[in-house]
């Protein structure tokens, strides 16, 4: 586990790596995508501007989803309104713990993001024994680089994002659609790598040869001492199952088989996007059984594996809509040879 990938020289700005990893993962998408476009005689720089809009829109739609569904939309409202009604996971000693608030940053006398200072973490209820935030804060449900992102949230962020760009530009929709069905997996993969460095999306617990020990205050750590199954915070985890590196491997396998295999086999334009859909779909509704930590649900599902129910049922639609339009367009003329027209 490693929260923060480096720190920017003398402005000592730590650099998450949840955002290197999931950078990384644009990146290599991005690429990827425009190689895609200029071989099929397409504008690649549609798919660099589409990459960088979808990217933001990702996290927006990513972090709404994160603040409503997750399981802490009212730890997010009390907040704002009364931070006593929030129970920080911290002992008497660990509340009490002077942090810094600030980056410290200087720019000319300005501190755009807050002079540094040490003051303690919380403030301690001595007689329900918990840590409250120390003051209100009405824009922590906003703060997404300290964690906090669902990845159906900036899909379907992202794909309004796409739909929109795309019908603007006069890019051909499904074509473009296709290449998702590779590229989105690829950026996924790098993206769940990022989420084990930060310790996040962790499974239960496991005495098997794969199972995974998080450092103490880590979150896996944090859930079990919640379940009274550590006596402390400042204890290492048991191991869990790392759900992380099952859904990154998962995601790679669905791009290479999506890339490789259906792409030069499809019968319609859309058919890899399609089978992208199913396959993650079902791939992330298996890998929740193993996911330990707190993702909000209803029936005894979590949020993702509803929606993933209603992504399959969106596949199989778009398969039986996209192999009618198919079986309707009558196919392209052969071209016809120049010496023998005349």
């Amino acid at each position: 586990m490693r929260p923060e990938l480096f720190r920017v020289f003398y402005l000592d700005i730590g650099f998450p790596a949840y955002f290197g990893l999931l950078l990384t993962g644009f990146l290599f998408a991005t690429a990827l995508g425009s190689m895609w476009a200029r071989r099929i005689g397409q504008d690649p720089d549609v798919i660099v501007d589409l990459g960088l809009a979808c990217l933001l829109m990702g996290v927006v739609g990513g972090r709404l989803l994160h603040v409503i569904a997750d399981g802490y939309f009212w730890d997010y409202v009390h907040l704002c309104t009364d931070p006593t009604k929030v129970d920080w996971p911290y002992n008497e000693a660990q509340c009490a713990q002077l942090v810094p608030r600030g980056s410290g940053l200087n720019l000319f006398g300005w501190y755009p993001f807050g002079e540094e200072e040490r003051v303690a973490r919380g403030v301690w209820d001595a007689t329900r024994g918990v840590c409250h935030p120390p003051a209100r804060d009405c824009f922590a449900w906003a703060k997404f680089w300290q964690g906090g992102l669902a990845y159906y949230g900036g899909f379907i962020g992202s794909s309004l994002m796409a739909v929109y760009l795309l019908k603007r530009d006069r890019f051909p929709f499904w074509k473009a659609a296709d290449m998702a069905g590779f590229a989105v997996p690829l950026g996924l993969g790098f993206g769940r790598m990022g989420c084990l460095l930060a310790g996040c999306c962790f499974g239960v617990r496991t005495d098997g040869p794969l199972g995974l020990a998080f450092p103490a205050n880590s979150p896996a750590s944090e859930a079990q001492w919640k379940l009274h199954e550590l006596p402390g915070l400042n204890h290492v985890s048991h191991p869990v199952h790392p759900t992380q590196i099952y859904e990154s491997a998962v995601s790679f396998a669905i791009a290479a088989f999506c890339l490789l295999y259906v792409h030069g086999r499809k019968r319609y334009d859309g058919q890899v996007f399609v089978a992208f859909l199913a396959l993650y779909a079902v791939g992330r509704f298996v890998l929740e059984f193993w996911r330990a930590d707190d993702r909000g649900g209803l029936f005894s599902l979590s949020t993702s594996q509803l929606i993933g129910l209603a992504i399959c049922g969106l596949a199989f639609a778009l398969h039986k809509q996209r192999t009618r339009a198919s079986s309707a367009t009558p196919p392209a003329p052969p071209p016809t040879n120049a010496a023998t027209a005349s």
